[in-house]
């Protein structure tokens, strides 16, 4: 553990990212963004290493966000005992390992979502997050964009009424290329692919509006691109990679579009739907939730803003409106250099808030004393556990042919 102390008197909070992907190179940037948001309350982060099987990827990320070191082995960085904290954001079914090892190794973990490729493994880390006082945290990352998080605040103040209706969608197109070559994100049993990837982020945002899913039913996964170009060298899937069409195909495991209705504990009810093979939409998450006394939504192609539908305005003025988020909502005032109406903010920034609050969680749980206005603490691997078994509910649902399966609780 890095025990050096700053001329302040604060210990710094050494930090690591294994995996430099796409995702990857967003926890990266947040840990360098995390303290020019918000308060000045916490200590130095060092930025020490980025891993990845792929060592030109980890040198890449640590050259532009400013990492000390790079490495293509994620063991590395559990045995230097100067790391204190790591995000791991690689295949599913390397958290567990790599998550049982860094917290043997005295390390804090923040695992990206899902949070494993099995529920045994996950209700694995569940089980050992309760012998540690480490941090340990799942990334739900969309419940801190402002926009959402503005949602939230509405409706869970009752300005539409009893949440009645929930329609969602989380649309994307990185799958649409059948040129796209094979990765993890292609293979699983089903309920892995759209539904494990997109879907993961819709349940976790959607529970916080609306209560906890209880039970599934009319699930139906499809498939559209059926195989994929074999891999090769360092190659693999994502955004803007695409393999040759001659060359050799494998079969593509899992969904590319789920669809499913949701009960909620508190009696509301939700469609929902994701794809990865949705064109034109590179990140296109949308909610809309209606009452008895009014509607409102989210729309990802405008991040900093939601949109109200009630009776406040006077007759002929009233209809639905946009409503841009400023200071009078959570995570605007002081979460940009310009908080105020009419800024944009965007993914990226919502891993900001998301890696500031475990670096805060870090900070109280040393000294013992509560953050000082601390953001919302992020969700912890019983999170996790939760999660996926609604993801498995909706798995055997669509199994079935879309009976209605109750949520296993955990």
């Amino acid at each position: 553990m890095n025990t050096k102390q700053t001329t302040s008197g604060q210990q710094p909070i050494s930090v690591a990212v294994i995996g430099a992907g796409m995702a990857g190179r967003t926890h990266a940037n947040a840990y360098c963004q995390a303290s020019t948001v918000f308060g000045l309350d916490l200590p130095p982060i060092r930025l020490h290493t980025i891993a990845d099987i792929h060592l030109p990827a980890a040198e890449d990320a640590a050259k532009r966000y400013g990492y000390e070191n790079a490495t293509a082995d994620w063991r590395q960085v559990i045995d230097d005992p100067e790391i204190d904290a790591v995000s791991i954001v690689v295949g599913n079914a390397l958290h567990r390992p790599i998550a049982e090892a860094a917290l043997a190794a005295g390390k804090h973990v923040l695992c990206e979502k899902p949070l494993s490729d099995t529920i045994a493994d996950a209700r694995a880390m569940a089980e050992l997050e309760k012998t540690t006082d480490l941090v340990t945290a799942v990334g739900y990352c969309y419940r801190r964009n402002p926009g959402i998080a503005a949602l939230i605040d509405t409706v869970q103040h009752g300005r539409i009424g009893k949440v009645a209706q929930i329609t969602a969608e989380y649309l994307c197109d990185y799958g649409a290329d059948p040129l796209v070559p094979m990765s993890w994100r292609y293979q699983g049993p089903q309920g892995s692919g759209a539904l494990g990837d997109l879907g993961v982020h819709l349940l976790d945002t959607l529970e916080q509006i609306a209560g906890r899913i209880i039970r599934v039913g009319g699930a139906s996964f499809a498939n559209t691109v059926t195989e994929r170009p074999v891999a090769t060298a360092n190659v693999a899937g994502g955004r803007g990679v695409t393999g040759s069409d001659d060359a050799p195909k494998e079969p593509v495991e899992n969904e590319d579009t789920a669809v499913f209705t949701a009960d909620f504990a508190s009696g509301a009810r939700g469609m929902i739907s994701t794809s990865r093979v949705a064109f034109g939409l590179a990140n296109g998450l949308k909610i809309s939730v209606a009452g008895p006394s009014g509607r409102a939504g989210f729309d990802m192609a405008q991040p900093a803003a939601f949109w109200m539908h009630d009776p406040q305005p006077e007759y002929g003025t009233n209809g639905p409106r946009n409503i841009l988020v400023g200071p009078k909502h959570r995570y605007v005032t002081a979460g940009s250099a310009m908080d105020f109406e009419g800024v944009g903010f965007s993914q990226v920034d919502q891993f900001i808030f998301q890696n500031r609050a475990f670096l805060e969680q870090i900070v109280a749980q040393r000294t013992g004393e509560p953050f000082p206005n601390a953001l919302p603490t992020c969700p912890t691997f019983a999170d996790g556990v939760h999660t996926m078994l609604v993801l498995d509910a909706v798995a055997r649902s669509a199994a079935a042919g879309g009976t209605t399966v109750e949520v296993e609780q955990n």
